[in-house]
């Protein structure tokens, strides 16, 4: 495989990598808990207030 010469790529620290996953597992562990609704509505509010915030995590 080639490398584009033109394409950017982003640095992502291990401690940045490491946040991420546990966030992605407290969130299955919360799912597992509290499964979604199977609503329409109500899930995708759900997913668009969690995308949301996900630049907001400290």
């Amino acid at each position: 495989m080639e490398a584009d010469m033109g394409q950017i790529i982003q640095f992502v620290s291990k401690s940045e990598r490491e946040r991420l996953r546990l966030i992605q597992e407290a969130r299955a562990i919360y799912d597992s808990i509290f499964p979604p609704t199977d609503a329409a509505g109500e899930q995708s509010s759900a997913t668009n207030g969690r995308q949301s915030d996900r630049g907001n995590l400290a």
